[in-house]
């Protein structure tokens, strides 16, 4: 599903206009994107977006198979809420 059709999707389950949702929509994805820039974890039903440190390691060129560096960096993990679990599982 794309993003026009999930903005359609919700407009439709909760009777508003596809511009409110697609409003919503961007200031979800804001805050959402502000609280990762801030480190801060977010915990909702759908689930939790945390920060994490990762530290440097060795890796390979897959191209040449030389062993390069690779410096540590800050990523997103992204845990599923017991809904989004049981929805994956469900048929």
């Amino acid at each position: 599903m794309i993003q026009r059709e999930l903005i359609y999707k919700i407009a439709n389950n909760m009777g508003v206009k596809p511009e409110e949702t697609r409003k919503f929509l961007k200031g979800f994805t804001q805050a959402i994107l502000a609280a990762v820039k801030d480190e801060k974890t977010i915990s909702m039903e759908l689930g939790t977006f945390k920060v994490v440190d990762r530290p440097a390691h060795k890796g390979r060129n897959p191209q040449t198979g030389e062993e390069i560096d690779i410096p540590a960096c800050k990523v997103v993990r992204f845990t599923p809420g017991k809904a989004l679990r049981e929805a994956a599982n469900s048929k």
